[in-house]
């Protein structure tokens, strides 16, 4: 599916500024600015001029507040151990006590979200592709992935994530479900297939994420119109592609 941007020049303002420009760009500006841990997101208090670069990168959300001087973000889970594990460019504090500690900042995630070292393997995956993710909760998916800016571009992508023990995607109806709601918002449904012989002891390390590997795949629903007996292709089967090498946009 081609990308769809959203207005003359949108494409040419996109290629202008490219994501991973503005990801280097934040980088240096965050310079170790701390974020507060809680249950089940993270609070930054930045400058105007960072939150603006935040939101080029599309990461967090702004927080509507009455402070004038600074501004609020809230990340997810996801978005802020790839600022802080990944980018190493913000530090993150739990009831006021700074966690510098990789170790304790994972372990805090994983109580509260036992699956994140798979969704955090499977947001980083794509990230570091330079794909923009949001939450897909409105569309029943994982994430959406757009190619820039949610601003400039429509997502291109549903993105459901999977692991061994996940029993999504198990049944015909749940795939059906899935490409349907899918094709209905013009997006391709995308899967992540996150696997890897890490143990119960290892994952209480973040350096177990170099024991994942993630296998990308897009179904798309299959259409007898397109199927026809004088067509190459007449077996009716739903399309399944197999996309290891995902382009970064």
């Amino acid at each position: 599916m081609a990308p769809r941007w959203k207005w003359k020049g949108a494409e040419a303002k996109a290629l202008a500024e490219p994501i991973s420009k503005s990801v280097s760009e934040l980088q240096l500006s965050l310079a170790k600015t701390s974020g507060s841990l809680s249950s089940c997101n993270v609070l930054l208090a930045v400058e105007p001029e960072q939150a603006e670069l935040l939101d080029r990168c599309c990461f967090g959300r702004l927080v509507l507040s009455a402070e004038k001087v600074k501004k609020w973000i809230q990340l997810s889970f996801e978005e802020a151990f790839y600022l802080f594990y990944i980018l190493k460019c913000i530090k993150l504090t739990l009831q006021g006590r700074c966690l510098e500690n990789e170790v304790d900042t994972w372990m805090y995630m994983r109580s509260k979200r036992p699956n994140f070292p798979v969704f955090f393997k499977a947001y980083s995956h794509l990230r570091s592709k330079n794909w923009v993710l949001r939450s897909g909760l409105q569309y029943g998916v994982d994430f959406v992935a757009y190619r820039h800016h949610p601003s400039l571009v429509h997502s291109e992508y549903s993105v459901l994530v999977q692991s061994g023990d996940s029993d999504r995607l198990r049944v015909w109806s749940d795939v059906h479900c899935a490409v349907r709601l899918s094709g209905s918002v013009a997006k391709t449904l995308l899967t992540l297939h996150v696997s890897g012989n890490s143990n119960r002891e290892d994952l209480n390390l973040p350096t177990c994420l170099e024991n994942y590997r993630v296998e990308e795949q897009t179904i798309s629903r299959w259409s007898p119109e397109l199927s026809r007996e004088d067509d190459e292709t007449t077996s009716p089967k739903p399309k399944v592609t197999n996309v290891s090498n995902l382009k970064t946009p």
